[in-house]
């Protein structure tokens, strides 16, 4: 009978051991490996008025999920490119002072065309391609 007794509560702490490991490991192994979460594709987005944007000036515009950097490089000069960094992902914002785009994350720099100038990034910034009509500024991808 205590030999019974014994053995089911050696069944019964087991279970509930094994699950507690069960409920840690699972929300582990979600955050390690989470669902495909299909991404729609984005050819073009609007990014504003012309006269929202001063010349020398840089503004982050929202691409599907990435951001990318419009530039405004002269009374009709744009330019965009991608504003995730190719060294470590860090989000890269235009510096008027120097007319360069920068990276705060390891000092990196990239000039108008988007090539590495110093640090640490290994590539160039991928570049979009930048459309006025009428008034409104079109940000879209390469063909």
């Amino acid at each position: 009978m205590a030999g019974e007794r014994r053995g089911f509560i050696k069944w019964i702490l087991g279970g509930g051991v094994a699950a507690s490991v069960g409920a840690f490991l699972y929300p582990v192994l979600r955050f390690v490996d989470p669902p495909a979460v299909p991404e729609a594709v984005v050819n073009e987005v609007a990014a504003g008025k012309v006269q929202d944007f001063k010349v020398n000036s840089g503004k982050i515009v929202k691409f599907g999920s990435r951001p990318v950097l419009l530039i405004r490089t002269g009374e009709t000069g744009w330019k965009a490119f991608s504003a995730v960094c190719t060294h470590l992902n860090c989000t890269v914002q235009y510096k008027e002072d120097a007319r360069a785009i920068w990276c705060a994350c390891h000092n990196g720099m990239y000039d108008l065309n988007g090539n590495v100038v110093s640090g640490p990034p290994p590539k160039p910034l991928d570049e979009y391609v930048v459309r006025l009509r009428g008034e409104e500024v079109f940000v879209s991808r390469r063909a």
